[in-house]
């Protein structure tokens, strides 16, 4: 069988400057894109099949690109046509189509054909049949990512060349180097500071314990926020913060004119405390170096000053109280600061700057093709807890500060199958069909029409946080219900299958220039590795339940459970009912600051 309309004229100009026009409309960042794109060494056949054509190499293929939404390129020039290898009248899973004559060969006989370039018809991807291998041509892949996007955006602006949000400027790595206090530090630091206690002088059974290890007492009814500030106070980034005095709550107060005293009760318009002052308090008392469990009574009412319609004593939500509590310190030092930060930047407050990441999501149109694409910032990622085998339809829901994934129906939690974290993070990142209730209105059509839509992560946090919906509530039958489900969750963790890079290259194919999100920093794998350090647990039914926090410190792990500290084993942290898991990146990238000297 022949593939009469491969006999091809380029469209493709060979010029330099249109070159680098072309792979811009590609890159989010052109001024990036050397340190994005790994450039395999060129294949002679292709050269001399090019060097021979000038002009005329790759004709008119873009007639028979055919794409499917959210899929890859194929050549066809029916979209339901089946080639056949001309050999072994076969239809292979590898079919080849001669550039030069187009004549369709499968993976057996493409050795043996006269002409060495060749296209897969299902990958539109070069082949070099004296090779075996796939080879690259960055004019082609040009041009197939431009025919893809083509049809996928509103007049043919590329989806993939969407300004990035802000916070998505490129950052310099500097190297680490350790801070030695110079003459006049350590004399401020013999002065004004004074030693831990030892261990010797403690012979409790928590004397080996970590400094900074301690329980908090439960006030009523409080152990869900303790056990979120167990996370917090153990967490790499915040701690490190709080504990080198980038907060300090006695300068914070006396710039805001803040004291705290009886006369506050009778002021009718007293001022909101600062969270962050009481988050400061929160860490010195815990890394006292003072075993004894501590009380955070104050941080509890700075907390309900800021949250008011969950100050009470009765039993709260973990993860809302993880939510409320980023918010109000972003609140307060968003205020104080006096500049138009927001959420999105990732860079307006340390709670965001540890926590915040961002999210694409992808909705194509399943008749046109055309795809909008938006980012949306969020500090967590809500994952539903199904079996890996299960595949209903779903419905997405959405909240202000948090990602969430799509909720599943009441009866999900009663199906059998073991649920893993990856598993969920696949079911969140994979296409899902819009239902006929949920159609969008295209651009292109200019009617509502049916749609598929894709979430992926386009920008990582230091830290992430991944929050197991357990609590399901329906309006239909008027009840709420725990899942009690069981969840396997790793304690390394590979973000990069879930990266909008890798999700776009599995869309588009394998091409030689960078995709949304790889970046210098994405582009390095070690910042896609994940530790867990920190696990917040649900134990009993969703109205008369208890929680508790498994952290890693030191390579060992410890339950707290309110004001109890214990060091349990790894087995018994794997086998825990998780809540919201916390995974901190493997490898941490110092900015460089504008200030430092050269």
């Amino acid at each position: 069988m022949k593939l009469q309309n491969l006999a091809l004229t380029t469209t493709m100009s060979s010029n330099p400057d249109h070159q680098i026009h072309h792979n811009r409309s590609f890159v989010s960042n052109p001024q990036h894109q050397s340190t994005a794109v790994i450039v395999p060494p060129p294949c002679s056949h292709l050269e001399e099949f090019k060097a021979g054509r000038g002009a005329t190499a790759f004709g008119k293929l873009l007639e028979c690109i055919r794409v499917r939404p959210l899929g890859r390129a194929s050549v066809r020039r029916e979209p339901n046509e089946v080639f056949r290898c001309s050999a072994c009248r076969q239809a292979s899973q590898r079919v080849y189509a001669c550039v030069s004559c187009a004549a369709v060969v499968c993976d057996i006989h493409a050795p043996d054909h006269e002409h060495e370039i060749a296209i897969d018809v299902d990958r539109a991807e070069l082949f070099c049949c004296s090779c075996g291998d796939q080879v690259y041509d960055r004019d082609f892949d040009s041009a197939i990512v431009l025919s893809q996007t083509a049809a996928a955006t509103l007049g043919g602006c590329n989806s993939l060349c969407t300004p990035p949000p802000e916070n998505l400027r490129k950052r310099r790595r500097v190297d680490y180097r350790p801070w030695t206090p110079d003459s006049r530090e350590r004399a401020l630091l013999g002065t004004n500071s004074s030693l831990l206690p030892g261990n010797d002088e403690d012979l409790s059974s928590s004397s080996n314990f970590p400094v900074g290890l301690k329980g908090l007492n439960n006030l009523g009814n409080t152990c869900f926020m303790n056990s979120v500030l167990q996370a917090l106070l153990h967490t790499p980034p915040l701690r490190n913060y709080f504990l080198s005095d980038r907060h300090n709550r006695f300068v914070c107060q006396q710039k805001n004119g803040v004291h705290r005293n009886k006369n506050e009760r009778n002021n009718k318009n007293p001022q909101r405390l600062c969270l962050a002052c009481d988050t400061d308090a929160l860490f010195s008392a815990v890394f006292s170096g003072d075993r004894k469990p501590y009380s955070p009574a104050k941080f509890l009412y700075s907390w309900w000053q800021h949250a008011g319609n969950l100050a009470s004593y009765e039993q709260q939500d973990a993860h809302e109280f993880f939510i409320s509590m980023l918010d109000g310190i972003h609140e307060k030092v968003d205020k104080d600061e006096h500049k138009p930060h927001s959420q999105g930047s990732g860079d307006c407050c340390i709670a965001h700057r540890v926590f915040s990441g961002i999210l694409r999501s992808d909705v194509m149109c399943t008749a046109c093709g055309f795809t909008s694409t938006t980012y949306d910032p969020c500090v967590d990622i809500s994952l539903d807890l199904v079996p890996n085998h299960e595949g209903p339809a779903k419905t997405s829901t959405k909240t202000h500060h948090s990602c969430n994934g799509n909720a599943e129906s009441i009866n999900s939690g009663h199906s059998s199958g073991t649920s893993t974290l990856m598993g969920c993070l696949d079911r969140f990142t994979r296409p899902e069909r819009l239902g006929s209730d949920q159609k969008f209105f295209c651009q292109q059509c200019q009617v509502r029409q049916e749609s598929l839509k894709q979430m992926s992560i386009r920008k990582l946090p230091l830290v992430s946080c991944f929050h197991i919906k357990r609590f399901e509530h329906s309006s239909i039958r008027k009840m709420s219900r725990k899942v009690d489900r069981y969840l396997q969750f790793p304690f390394s963790l590979d973000m990069s299958p879930y990266l909008s890079s890798s999700i776009l290259r599995s869309r588009f194919g394998n091409r030689i220039f960078g995709f949304d999100g790889a970046d210098g920093n994405e582009a390095d794998e070690s910042t896609s590795e994940f530790e867990l350090f920190a696990v917040v647990t649900h134990t009993g039914k969703l109205d008369a339940g208890h929680y508790a926090t498994y952290l890693r410190l030191s390579n060992q792990w410890y339950k707290c459970d309110d004001a109890w500290v214990t060091q349990v084993n790894e087995n018994i942290v794997r086998a825990a009912q998780g809540y919201m898991m916390f995974y901190v990146q493997k490898m941490l990238y110092y900015k460089a600051s504008e200030k430092q000297s050269g």
